[in-house]
């Protein structure tokens, strides 16, 4: 179900965060695997504890409101879903690094495919599911 009991987000804030998921993938990829442990840092707590938790967060969206680039409003639930998604594979991906396996870059490009559909086309995949699935299978009460 939609979340409600967290605070919206701007929607501009989230495309810029899937921006800079999409450039810290890029930069793992360059050579420097271990910035995804910032990624699963961000995800879990945007993830399991709300995007008004996460510091980097709260830093763009005061700057955005400043600056009168938010955006409208989105409902944070969703969002939250995203970025638990980000958390599953940026984990797996620091983890298959330190395995010594070479498939650690398979979670690096499958988030830069659908980081990179948020950040340019304002398409959140995750979001989409998440819709998708309490269409379907809404909970029972």
């Amino acid at each position: 179900m939609l979340r409600f009991d967290v605070p919206q987000v701007w929607s501009n804030v989230a495309r810029f965060e899937a921006f800079l998921t999409f450039l810290f993938c890029a930069i793992a990829l360059a050579g420097v695997p271990w910035i995804m442990v910032l990624l699963a840092v961000q995800g879990f707590i945007r993830g399991f504890f709300g995007h008004y938790r996460e510091p980097a967060h709260r830093l763009w969206q005061r700057i955005a409101e400043a600056r009168g680039w938010g955006g409208k409003k989105e409902n944070a639930g969703a969002k939250m879903f995203a970025n638990k998604i980000l958390f599953i594979a940026s984990t797996a991906a620091v983890l298959l690094y330190v395995a010594g396996s070479a498939m650690w870059v398979v979670p690096c490009y499958v988030l830069i495919v659908f980081s990179s559909l948020e950040w340019a086309l304002s398409f959140c995949a995750a979001c989409w599911a998440y819709g998708f699935w309490y269409q379907r299978f809404p909970p029972s009460a």
